[in-house]
């Protein structure tokens, strides 16, 4: 088995047996990136040296006789909206090219203490604003499974970079699905975490009230134990919520007797691709012939969630994407006219135009005589949504669904049509606006290509997706079938 396969327990026990260097391990992936990445296009930034510097001194402590943690000497890479002191933070937007952050995501200094490696930033789509990473500012990423479709968006990058095992993990963002949507088309499993667990500090942002960092894996353990590092209040962060925060990895168990899943049947409506719906009614039945009580249920203001987030998603836009004006930080189009030309000139080159798309229908939005009729209307519906969540969890423990209602699509089938884009994310939009934690794993297979599984939990059950997640990949070998690679190239 090829050492960038491995998994985060894997090479946990490879660096403390010493039969690998923290260095030697870092080395592999650094050849990984430099073979495959060039047809993939994970990597706007890799840090070579940084990932070296790490590394060393993870194999210093061993050689010192110190038991290493579990992310120790793990090569990991981060979402390029996540701050890194010293090194390129570019949204994937051509008017944050030039921009170095003076200091950390608070994410990024909790891994960084957690002794994992990191390997570089990865592409997006610009202010994660889009659903394939065809929005990216530089160039799009492609899917591993097949080089001419998407991996899925806005965590591309991020995604596509575990899938393609160029990384053990990374972490994505997830305003509307852009972790859990990726995942889904790349066939590995990332987690969409409760609002609040992660700290948002250091994430730039898209929409405040519905951003949230999480972890992309090959497993769900290896989520768990990147959950475990990253989770946690911060003060720096107003948004985050004070809790005692548990061991996920307890949660690990495949006993999933009497545990209550409710299946919304929303989410499989209109639009469902029949054959992703035969693969997650196989996997309802694998969940059944573990002991768990499966049953239909109903959320029934789901028809709301895509207009309700695309208001409040594009309003929220609108005020954060304010701040670049070419004079504080990053592009600047000279004028020689006045300084509201050069706002102007700056914003039109240095946004793309999804962006542009966004930032505009947020302004109208929230635009005198308009903000009661659409954005406070939206507020309205959310609370709905919210409601619907609470009263399905008064009777399961979980619920279930596809991640997406179809499997990647084309690189350019939907890029001209804005709309069908968005439905890419009829079924993982309503999370955010619930605030609710989903994780979305390999369930099947679609003419070999990954089919999502999303399991939605209460407010900080994290623990509770993990149990069920772990029970199924236990019982299904979904997760263990890699894309074939050759010097970057899918077969």
């Amino acid at each position: 088995m090829e050492i960038t396969t491995r998994t985060i327990g894997e090479l946990h026990e490879l660096l403390e047996s010493k039969a690998i260097s923290a260095t030697e391990l870092a080395q592999g992936f650094l050849a990984r990136i430099e073979s495959v990445d060039p047809e993939i296009k994970a990597f706007i930034t890799v840090t070579k040296k940084t990932a070296l510097e790490q590394a060393k001194a993870v194999d210093e402590k061993l050689a010192r006789g110190e038991k290493l943690g579990a992310l120790e000497g793990i090569p990991m890479a981060l979402k390029d909206n996540l701050c890194t002191e010293g090194i390129r933070t570019t949204c994937s937007s051509k008017i944050l090219d030039n921009f170095i952050p003076p200091y950390n995501a608070t994410v990024t200094d909790k891994l960084k203490d957690a002794g994992a490696v990191l390997l570089g930033k990865l592409n997006m789509d610009e202010f994660a604003m889009g659903s394939s990473t065809e929005n990216s500012g530089f160039f799009a990423t492609r899917n591993p499974w097949d080089l001419e479709r998407v991996p899925g968006g806005s965590s591309g990058g991020s995604v596509a970079a575990v899938a393609a095992d160029q990384a053990v993990f990374t972490l994505g963002s997830d305003t509307g699905g852009s972790i859990r949507q990726p995942a889904a088309f790349c066939g590995v499993v990332g987690l969409k975490p409760t609002y609040g667990l992660v700290s948002r500090y250091g994430l730039i942002a898209y929409a405040s009230s519905l951003d949230q960092i999480g972890p992309v894996t090959k497993t769900v353990a290896d989520n768990a134990w990147v959950l475990n590092a990253i989770a946690g209040h911060d003060a720096k962060d107003s948004t985050s919520v004070s809790l005692a925060k548990p061991d996920y990895t307890r949660s690990l168990t495949e006993d999933i007797r009497g545990l209550r899943i409710g299946v919304p049947q929303e989410y499989f409506g209109q639009g469902m691709d029949p054959q992703v719906e035969t693969v997650l009614r196989e996997a309802i039945r694998t969940y059944e012939s573990l002991g768990a009580i499966v049953e239909e249920c109903s959320l029934p203001h789901t028809e709301y969630a895509m207009p309700a987030y695309y208001l409040i998603a594009t309003a929220e836009a609108s005020s954060n994407l304010a701040r670049y004006d070419g004079v504080r930080y990053g592009h600047r189009t000279e004028s020689p006219e006045d300084i509201l030309s050069m706002f102007c000139k700056t914003r039109a080159e240095g946004f793309g135009s999804e962006v542009k798309r966004r930032i505009m229908l947020g302004t109208y939005a929230l635009s005198a005589g308009y903000y009661d009729a659409y954005y406070l209307k939206a507020q309205k519906a959310r609370t709905l949504i919210v409601r619907d969540f609470d009263q399905a969890f008064e009777k399961y423990d979980v619920l279930l669904s596809p991640t997406t209602p179809t499997t990647a699509f084309r690189i350019g089938e939907k890029s001209s049509d804005p709309l069908t884009m968005y439905l890419s994310d009829v079924c993982t939009v309503p999370i955010n606006l619930a605030g609710i934690p989903a994780l979305s794993m390999p369930a099947g297979f679609v003419d070999g290509l990954p089919v999502g599984m999303q399991l939605m939990g209460k407010h900080f059950a994290e623990g509770t997706l993990y149990k069920a997640g772990y029970a199924f990949e236990k019982n299904t070998s979904f997760h263990t079938v890699k894309p074939s690679l050759s010097q970057g190239g899918a077969k």
